[in-house]
């Protein structure tokens, strides 16, 4: 399998960035706007070019714990309620991820108001000027009316923020944003067509090798988002991810094949993020709009994949995990021929995990109960007979795998939904 040596850690921000906007038109952007918006600011203010990177790096992750469509709706008020409670929840997240550790106190505290100088500790931590940074950056981006020319806004816009300077807003922040202001420049970048372009070029020279812990922990770290959602999902892609890889070995794909395989099966579900909770979590049978809507899911997957090009078939292993191949999955209608080995075991390991583990409202499938219905869509040729063989004859050991990997991701969403009831209280 041909990997490119390296991934542009920008292509990485703005791949998760992206899956989140999908959620609704009206958030789309707006993750790259405050990127771009808590960049300059740091420029202006004297920041080093490091500092300046970090803040891209909140800006465009800022919201990653606003899970539900509501949520993300809600962020794009001037103020609104429980605005903590999201940011709480994206701190929890990004704990997760040692590399994006110089980011973790900004997104937690980037809705803390300045408050006259009281907005300077938080939760009895001291909150950087990063957070108060993206805040203001945060609320900026939410005053532009993208349906307006932007350069007719500046002053409504500016006359806003400076009133509440000392209130909402860090005085000195607000300083240099009343400086940049006045360039027509930063008005037009912020709402270029070519954001990402801009902010690919900030972020120049920050890469991850494809072959390190880094990239394995960062798609654990999609999954994570993708997953801890719903209760109902909360695991999910950690056993795919398991049992994608164990299949892949058992049927003799090389150690690097194996680990490019469980990668993809912690990214299978990445379209999820455009799938409102509200639809993840229905209790009630699911009407055809709202099916249409989870239907969406893989399509997504592919189109957000494949703006990196190093993941060329990591995006083929993922996204194509709905597609049978007697031509009848979706959103491809692929058949066999079209359908590469990794994404028919994906394909499997998908059904396996489904049937097998534990959901709120039903414990998963004995061996014997799984396998019948892995059998008879291998009759039907919806997935492939000699990989649920394979399945079969090492079923224990895959199924063990599977056990451990999701027992361990349900620990982490448990210790979140505990610090989220604990921020509640």
């Amino acid at each position: 399998m041909e990997q490119q040596p390296s991934i542009k850690l920008a292509d990485l921000i703005f791949c998760l960035s992206d899956a989140m906007d999908f959620i609704d038109p009206s958030v789309v952007n707006h993750h790259k706007q405050v990127a771009y918006i808590a960049s300059s600011l740091g420029a202006e203010m004297g920041l080093s070019e490091a500092k300046q990177k970090e803040l891209l790096l909140a800006g465009a992750l800022h919201d990653i714990g606003a899970f539900s469509l509501k949520a993300r709706k809600d962020t794009l008020k001037f103020q609104f309620e429980n605005a903590l409670e999201h940011a709480e929840a994206g701190y929890s997240l990004l704990r997760l991820f040692e590399p994006l550790s110089g980011i973790v106190s900004t997104v937690r505290f980037h809705h803390v108001p300045w408050d006259k100088g009281k907005g300077g500790i938080s939760k009895r931590q001291k909150v950087p000027l990063s957070a108060h940074i993206v805040n203001l950056a945060d609320r900026v981006a939410v005053l532009i009316n993208k349906k307006k020319e932007v350069l007719g806004q500046i002053t409504a816009i500016t006359r806003k923020i400076n009133e509440n300077s000392g209130s909402l807003f860090m005085p000195e922040v607000v300083d240099c944003f009343n400086a940049l202001a006045s360039r027509e420049y930063f008005w037009l970048d912020t709402v270029s067509p070519s954001i990402q372009s801009i902010l690919t070029q900030k972020l120049k020279g920050a890469s991850f090798e494809t072959d390190s812990d880094d990239m394995m922990g960062f798609s654990r770290l999609f999954s994570r988002i993708i997953d801890f959602k719903s209760p109902y999902t909360a695991t999910h892609s950690s056993g795919v991810a398991a049992s994608s890889e164990m299949l892949s070995r058992f049927i003799g794909f090389p150690e690097k094949d194996s680990r490019i395989m469980r990668i993809a099966g912690y990214l299978h579900d990445l379209g999820k993020l455009a799938v409102p909770v509200e639809i993840l979590n229905k209790p009630a049978k699911l009407n055809s709009r709202e099916y249409n809507v989870i239907r969406h899911h893989s399509f997504y997957t592919y189109r957000i994949l494949e703006t990196i090009p190093a993941f060329s078939t990591i995006n083929k292993w993922a996204a194509f995990h709905h597609e049978q191949l007697n031509g009848l999955g979706y959103p491809f209608h692929l058949k066999e021929k079209a359908l590469p080995q990794g994404s028919q075991i994906m394909a499997v390991a998908d059904v396996f995990t489904a049937v097998t583990e534990n959901r709120p409202y039903r414990p998963g499938m004995t061996m014997g109960n799984a396998m019948h219905i892995l059998d008879k869509m291998a009759d039907s040729r919806a997935i492939n007979k000699d990989v649920v063989e394979v399945l079969r004859k090492n079923f224990d050991e895959i199924d063990s795998a599977r056990a451990h990997a999701q027992a361990s991701a349900m620990r982490e969403y448990k210790y979140l939904s505990q610090n989220m009831r604990d921020f509640r209280a």
